[in-house]
């Protein structure tokens, strides 16, 4: 099977566009946005995630690590997940996600938390200082990769397989100038 070096992932020489952010389609906008025009209104990341201010992001989706890709097979896969509907893939500092947009079922019409008092450990954990802060204090949403379709997958791997080629094609020429210097 083909593989997919690292190397064909990088953002010089002509590589792929590795920086990309969700689309306005999406529908996020960063409520810490909204609230930056007055910075005396802007809750501390210290003290952890503002629930009460937020749209409640974190309980619109949720997002796993999964392997990463390493041969044409395993893209293959990826590009199958972003067939479907409410399903973004993403890799940051170099673990892939995938990202399935769904809504908490205890999620309430003013986007309070129906169980508040008896959520799990991981909301309970989200956006602590232990954890960092979370989505309500991101300005901006950029990743070292980001799809949202089969279509963004299959262009970028098409770029990154013939920044592949270029570079084979390059040492082979590398080489070959070296022996004939040799001879």
């Amino acid at each position: 099977m083909a593989k997919i070096s690292p190397a064909s992932q990088s953002t010089t020489n002509g590589g792929p566009s590795a920086t990309k952010q969700p689309s306005a389609s999406s529908g996020f906008v960063a409520l810490s946005l909204l609230l930056r025009a007055d910075p005396k209104n802007m809750p501390d990341p210290k003290e952890g995630a503002p629930c009460h201010l937020c749209t409640a992001r974190c309980c619109k989706y949720f997002a796993l690590p999964i392997d990463t890709p390493e041969t044409l097979e395993d893209y293959d896969q990826i590009r199958w997940y972003l067939m479907h509907e409410g399903v973004a893939v993403w890799m940051e500092e170099g673990t892939w996600y995938i990202e399935i947009r769904t809504v908490c079922k205890h999620l309430q019409p003013d986007n309070s938390c129906g169980i508040y008092e008896t959520r799990p450990q991981i909301c309970r954990d989200y956006g602590t200082v232990k954890e960092g802060p979370c989505e309500f204090f991101t300005e901006d949403l950029k990743y070292d990769l980001y799809f949202e379709s089969d279509t963004d997958l299959e262009a970028w791997l098409s770029k990154a397989q013939d920044h592949e080629v270029e570079r084979k094609e390059r040492r082979k020429a590398r080489r070959k100038k070296r022996l004939t210097a040799l001879h």
